[in-house]
């Protein structure tokens, strides 16, 4: 009789799991406004603070909070439910050794067994935490270089408009609704933030 190892297994029944279930149909991907829709604003922190609201839609939605755990279990779904099977962040966002994120998510989306993937698939620091807070303090969170990776407010910029696993929210694959709007429209609105002084909402 074969053994497999218990990450194939695992893989296995998150697949298995994932054919069993049918697939919920996403909700049509609201959009952002555009960042002209904010230039008759006058004050910059008043439009700065109007910017980082119309941000936030992606910021708080799903395909990105998941990924921002407040404790070292990931969250999944259109209702941030804990993730199944039980899993943690580990020392370096990867998962715990025997229970790595590769053990079931591989380098792009696999639609037929609804698990998504990613090269580069992990969970954020926890001290990127964003679930159980305000936009205002997600907003002051992601300025601070010591909680937001050790970024200047232009790394932040790159970061939000083309890393990839950040693009990944408007590709979720089958069953998971995208973040509004386009990474490109997003990317434009944290530019047009920091342009404008990079104020966050009370």
């Amino acid at each position: 009789m074969r053994v497999f190892p218990a990450s194939f297994a695992s893989a296995m029944a998150v697949v298995i799991a994932g054919l069993a279930v049918p697939a919920a149909r996403p909700e049509p991907a609201r959009g952002l406004k555009p960042t002209s829709e904010f230039a008759s604003i006058q004050d910059k922190k008043q439009r700065a603070v109007a910017l980082f609201t119309e941000a936030g839609k992606v910021i708080q939605h799903p395909r990105c909070v998941n990924c921002h755990p407040a404790s070292d279990r990931p969250l999944q779904g259109e209702d941030s439910h804990p993730h199944q099977p039980l899993v943690v962040r580990g020392d370096d966002g990867l998962g715990a050794i025997g229970m790595r994120c590769t053990a079931c998510h591989g380098p792009a989306n696999f639609d037929p067994g609804r698990v998504p993937g990613h090269p580069t698939w992990h969970v954020a620091p926890i001290e990127m935490a964003w679930v159980g807070k305000s936009l205002s303090e997600i907003c002051e969170q992601i300025k601070d270089p010591k909680r937001n990776g050790g970024k200047s407010m232009e790394q932040l910029v790159e970061h939000m408009a083309e890393d990839t696993l950040v693009g990944w929210g408007w590709a979720p694959g089958v069953g998971r609704e995208p973040a509004p709007g386009t990474q490109k429209e997003f990317g434009a609105l944290i530019r047009a933030w920091v342009e404008s002084g990079a104020a966050c909402p009370a």
